[in-house]
């Protein structure tokens, strides 16, 4: 299998308009399911925003995608060849809904997840046919991060793992197949640098405007050009043997949460969906910061493009 002629999107939420804006470019006739119209209309408005991203990007689109949008999972599931599960990060709905998503599609449909770390062996605890059953993390916004995380259960087929990713790499992403391990690779790494970054700031060494520009001028730009394995050897093994040899020791490695996070959640500063959370967002500046972010992204990813891969 390529691109899969018809493919649902169970669960619209954050990820699904992103993802279906994807598949349909690439040729797929995509439903797009969810118990709540409301959610719905949400996201028929937020696949309009990727499809102008991606238009600012210049993707391609192939001629016969589509998207529809529908509150039937019967109806979204009819003849569906490949299906990506997206609805919220709760084990037992998720159960709930991989039950019946496979009660209704035919024995040869891939069913993906896109969650971003419950252990796929443990979904997949209850199923009829746990074979056919694979991680498909993406990374937010989908329509913007051309990777995916590949990641089988311990049941998953060799084959449905191979399928995957030519469907992957058939709509111009980059394939990331990984063992199956907690957070998977990209979030244990991310919340690995958030941890550190918090504990500096709890501690007040710095302040998290000094530290976003430190970490995003020091660290995020050579990252974005050169991988972390990569820059090792940039560095050389010897230097990196010795710095470590102090530095680690002296490392966050706290179990718990951040004081600062837990703080600012007990007081409802939750972040840009509150309007303030480590900063303040003056009315009008969340959705300023958001397009400016898309179109930083934009512009990242054009350039990464265009130079070689390192």
């Amino acid at each position: 299998m390529s691109i899969p002629s018809i493919a649902t999107v169970v669960g619209s939420g954050i990820m699904g308009p992103g993802i279906a804006a994807v598949l349909a470019r690439a040729g797929a006739s995509v439903r797009v399911y969810d118990i709540s119209t409301e959610a719905l209309e949400r996201a028929a408005a937020g696949l309009n925003l990727a499809n102008t991203v991606l238009d600012q990007l210049g993707s391609d689109s192939v001629e016969g995608g589509s998207v529809e949008f529908l509150s039937d999972l019967g109806a979204a599931l009819a003849d569906s060849q490949f299906i990506v599960e997206a609805v919220p990060e709760k084990l037992e709905l998720k159960k709930r809904v991989l039950a019946e998503i496979e009660a209704t599609v035919a024995p040869t449909a891939i069913i993906a997840t896109n969650t971003s770390g419950i252990p796929i062996t443990t979904m997949a605890e209850g199923m009829l046919e746990p074979g056919r059953f694979i991680g498909m993390h993406w990374s937010n916004p989908p329509h913007l991060i051309p990777m995916i995380e590949v990641i089988k259960g311990e049941q998953t087929r060799d084959e449905i793992q191979d399928e995957l990713v030519a469907i992957v790499y058939a709509f111009g992403y980059e394939a990331v197949i990984e063992r199956e391990t907690p957070g998977f690779v990209e979030n244990r790494i991310l919340y690995a640098i958030m941890r550190e970054c918090l504990a500096l700031v709890d501690e007040g060494i710095v302040t998290q405007e000094a530290l976003d520009v430190c970490v995003k001028w020091g660290i995020g730009y050579k990252l974005s050009v050169v991988g972390p394995m990569r820059l090792l050897d940039m560095a050389g093994l010897d230097t990196y043997e010795n710095v470590s040899g102090y530095l680690n020791s002296e490392l966050d490695n706290s179990q718990s949460t951040s004081e600062l996070i837990s703080r600012l959640t007990a007081e409802g500063r939750l972040g840009m969906k509150s309007g303030g959370g480590l900063f303040e967002y003056g009315e009008g500046e969340v959705a300023a910061k958001r397009a400016a972010i898309v179109q930083g992204l934009v512009a990242a990813r054009k350039a990464l493009s265009s130079v070689e891969s390192v």
